[in-house]
């Protein structure tokens, strides 16, 4: 990969973008995405990355206030002391600092972006990715109404969304699962559980099995991989991991002991897109599909997701979806759109493909700062 001379301008942006509807999890209802954005520069060459973590620690103990605190003041230091240096050696020098990989993937994905540029190529080429159109598929939010629900659905399949990925918790589950399969039998159909039930639960997640789910995404808790090896060999459902996979060693443990059958990477949450990387290589061979879990992120992150789904072993459809669906603006100028197929063209151009408009970003910033 090529060398980066030095990088002799930071910023840390902190935007607020209104969703175009709530999102509601079993953990939380966001109206808002608050998104911080890294802004690099080696020379008159830029390079954007944007950090996964939200402003709270429902999700994982990493928040845009964690993140913040450990870029500005142990990851970019570290940057700032070297010269003619390689993504992969910034990488090397992180592992000073124990865990915060969304905050070692912000930096990563910047560094990422700016190294395309330089050299005028697109980023999958850089990743060794394939150009080709990518699979879409859409994430929906627990509905208090099962006609609204129903709707949402029916829109996602009049688009040709490849996937659709309900959430779940306790008291919102089997009602709501067996309306959607009555309605729509052919679907492609996942639930997501984001770590609302626990071992005793396994009897009622059993029941799921009648649903022919694609997965059921981390039904326990969010820092299990032990538990869900004995939930797996109970249900005929593939469960696919999330969460609890924040490196290549807890996927190699997952698979080893049989937890589940499907990996969720999500490049920001595993420390970049190096490390996706390795995990999706790690998982081909072990014959363990995965796709590309999302974040709500705004354009640029998003455009990441796109980038590592050219690799060879993203063969699920992911949470890959139009911006329309999650923001009426965002600070990009080639938003996500689906084909007449329901996919998606990889966005063309040097590094991520999409370029930031600065008029848009003024709007949307809350904070801005050097780091």
């Amino acid at each position: 990969m090529n060398r980066i001379k030095s990088i002799n301008r930071a910023e840390l942006i902190l935007v607020r973008i209104p969703l175009v509807r709530s999102f509601r999890t079993s953990f939380s209802v966001q109206t808002h995405r608050h998104a911080m954005l890294l802004h690099l520069w080696s020379g008159d060459v830029e390079g954007w990355g944007e950090s996964v973590t939200s402003s709270d620690p429902y999700y994982a103990y990493e928040t845009n206030e964690t993140a913040r605190h450990i870029i500005k003041d142990f990851l970019m230091p570290l940057i700032r002391t070297m010269k003619e240096f390689t993504v992969e050696e910034a990488l090397a020098a992180f592992g000073r600092v124990r865990g915060h990989h969304m905050a070692k993937a912000t930096v990563e994905n910047a560094l990422l972006d700016l190294t395309a540029r330089q050299a005028s190529r697109p980023l999958y080429q850089i990743l060794g990715g394939e150009k080709r159109r990518i699979m879409s598929g859409i994430s929906i939010g627990i509905k208090d109404k099962i006609d609204e629900l129903l709707k949402i659905i029916q829109d996602a399949q009049d688009r040709k969304y490849g996937r659709i990925k309900m959430k779940i918790k306790k008291g919102r589950d089997i009602e709501m699962l067996q309306a959607v399969r009555e309605a729509f039998p052919e679907i492609r159909l996942m639930a997501d559980a984001n770590a609302d039930y626990s071992e005793e639960d396994a009897d009622h997640l059993k029941q799921f099995d009648v649903f022919d789910l694609m997965m059921i995404e981390q039904p326990l808790n969010y820092d299990d991989i032990y538990l869900h090896s004995f939930l797996q060999k109970h249900l005929e459902t593939p469960i696919c991991l999330d969460e609890s996979i924040k490196s290549l060693d807890h996927a190699r443990e997952a698979v080893e002991l049989g937890s589940c059958r499907i990996i969720n990477i999500k490049q920001g949450r595993i420390g970049g897109m190096l490390n996706a990387k390795a995990m999706q290589g790690y998982c081909m061979a072990n014959t363990i599909p995965v796709w590309s879990g999302g974040m709500m992120e705004t354009g640029i992150g998003r455009a990441f997701n796109i980038h590592l789904q050219t690799l060879p072993g993203f063969t699920l459809p992911g949470d890959t979806s139009e911006t329309s669906r999650y923001f009426k603006d965002d600070i990009i100028d080639r938003p996500v759109v689906l084909d007449a197929d329901g996919m998606i063209e990889i966005p063309e151009g040097p590094g991520i493909g999409v370029n930031v408009v600065q008029e848009q970003l003024q709007k949307l910033s809350v904070t801005t700062e050097p780091v």
